[in-house]
């Protein structure tokens, strides 16, 4: 059975599907949670979820540049740390951002049409596993045009805020804000906009890994950031913090405040447009890590094959769209996946533990430091009932490892042992 993926993307793609998955539908909602925890110390919490993110992609991009293979972190710390954190990395990225996929599903389908979201769920869900078991390529070319699209409408959203004569700059600061608060908001945006793993977690489809990963996972990041930055001072000049925070649609609400109500069925759109994006960035991500898990038995074996023409690991893709759809169609997930948030930040730990562990200078040494400190920090500002579900997933996980450890024979040591 053929387990090998081909070399295929190269820098610009690896930036599109980076870009897909960061740009995708935490920007239109991100806002609004975020300012309400953060108050007028947005931007400063956007800054350092920016500080933050930078760390974590710098230690994740050494990492695949040291091993460019499918799965990412789970890979990281299975070489570096062992068995078991790589498990444990993995199982919290596959079952967090599982329910993730199923989530940015409905969100779509509530865009798109309120009242049968779930029916238009699971179609998006159909066509972008078709989509994406033609390979790679196909879906970074579905990604560029997702992304384009995006990009332009967050391009309307910003000239029309500052260009409309309602922005008013004494708006981007000041109101009630604390530490707490800010550290909060913090975690918010980081999770909207920490979808450079999927570059990483698509390392065995990338060219000259080496080269081509480190370039492009932080000039994806560096180019969602500046988006970031860009969309909230022009929504927060406009609405300030406190219109911000009450906002159910704060893009759209931004709009019509800035004197543009013809751009809210645009922005809407573009919201449909991202999330469809996002779905089809974690389910890649999703598909890779479970065929890495399943090259090492925590997954079914079956699962780590690739298809002999399209390159494309079919299996674990059908298994993830089918899950997927089933989630979508039968459960709402989309106020229910904070545990993912917790796990993610576990993911991103381990990676940067990882790292530490590379033989490095000073300065590559204290930026995984930084990274390692900056996930716990942020977890430990997750919504208790978030803390406690995450741990009990990776609970579940770890059990699950210690159940296949006693069942799997062990090879027989040397005589006498």
């Amino acid at each position: 059975m053929n387990e090998e993926l081909k070399r295929t993307l190269g820098v610009g793609d690896a930036v599109v599907v980076g870009l897909g998955a960061m740009v995708g539908a935490g920007i239109f909602a991100a806002l609004a949670p975020a300012a309400r925890a953060a108050g007028g110390a947005l931007l400063a919490a956007l800054a350092l979820a920016a500080v933050v993110a930078c760390c974590n992609a710098h230690s994740s991009a050494r990492l695949a540049a040291r091993y460019p293979s499918s799965g990412g972190t789970y890979v990281y710390g299975r070489e570096r740390l062992g068995p078991f954190w790589g498990h444990l990395a993995g199982w919290g990225f596959v079952v967090g951002k599982t329910a993730s996929c199923a989530a940015m599903a409905l969100t779509v389908g509530a865009y798109v049409w309120p009242g049968h979201q779930r029916a238009v769920a699971v179609a998006a869900v159909v066509a972008l596993t078709a989509a994406s078991y033609g390979g790679v390529r196909k879906s970074a070319r579905i990604s560029r045009v997702i992304v384009a699209a995006v990009l332009a409408v967050l391009a309307a959203v910003v000239v029309a805020c500052l260009a409309g004569g309602a922005a008013d700059a004494g708006r981007l600061g000041g109101g009630d804000w604390g530490a707490p608060g800010l550290v909060r908001g913090a975690g918010l945006l980081f999770f909207a906009f920490a979808g450079y793993a999927r570059i990483t977690t698509l390392g065995e489809e990338v060219r000259d890994p080496e080269r081509t990963i480190p370039r492009a996972v932080p000039l994806a990041l560096g180019i969602a950031l500046l988006v970031y930055a860009a969309v909230a001072v022009a929504a927060l000049s406009v609405l300030g913090s406190d219109g911000l925070a009450r906002s159910a649609a704060p893009l759209a609400d931004a709009v019509r405040a800035a004197g543009w109500p013809g751009l809210t069925p645009v922005v809407r759109a573009g919201a449909a447009v991202a999330a469809l994006g996002s779905l089809l960035a974690l389910a890649l991500g999703v598909s890779r890590t479970t065929l890495a898990m399943a090259r090492d038995g925590h997954l079914p074996r079956a699962l780590a094959a690739v298809h002999p023409r399209h390159q494309a690991p079919h299996h674990a893709e059908l298994a993830v769209g089918t899950v997927v759809a089933v989630l979508a169609a039968t459960t709402d997930l989309r106020g229910a996946i904070g545990f993912s948030s917790f796990g993610v930040l576990v993911y991103y730990a381990i990676a940067n533990a990882s790292a530490w562990t590379l033989d490095s200078g000073v300065k590559d040494r204290a930026v995984a430091v930084a990274g390692l400190s900056g996930c716990v920090v942020l977890a430990c500002a997750l919504p208790p009932a978030s803390a406690l579900t995450g741990a009990a997933v990776l609970a579940l996980g770890a059990a699950a490892y210690g159940v296949r450890r006693r069942l799997t024979p062990r090879a027989p040591g040397p005589p006498g042992v």
